[in-house]
């Protein structure tokens, strides 16, 4: 997928989709995991490791970079562990701004698969 070099949100943009930012804030597994889904993870495996100990840091961490790479933003595994650990809320609400503007939110997805 061709790369647009930059977040469509900046880090702190969690406001620019308010749904997005609720479910994250009482749901995050749930966003983890569609967000692992459009990068080819499993979703169900990838949302469940936020309930484990530094496996969540892991996926998050790897999610991150499979997203940043399919977009082609710049960035480290070590800048993305950072943001992960002091920002995580934030970062994941980013992913998921920019899995919605790659087209790939899971919820679209499910709705077309029934259609």
């Amino acid at each position: 997928m061709a790369g647009t070099g930059d977040w469509q949100n900046g880090l702190c943009g969690c406001f620019n989709d308010i749904g997005l930012c609720i479910i994250t804030y009482f749901v995050p597994c749930y966003t983890q995991g569609k967000n692992a889904e459009v990068v080819g993870e499993s979703c169900l495996l990838c949302g469940l490791s936020l309930m484990v100990p530094l496996l969540n840091i892991y996926a998050r961490v790897t999610t991150r970079g499979k997203i940043r790479d399919q977009r082609g933003i710049p960035g480290g595994c070590c800048h993305d562990f950072l943001l992960v650990i002091f920002c995580s809320l934030c970062t994941l609400v980013q992913e998921g701004q920019e899995v919605k503007a790659m087209g790939g939110q899971a919820v679209d997805n499910e709705k077309m698969e029934r259609e």
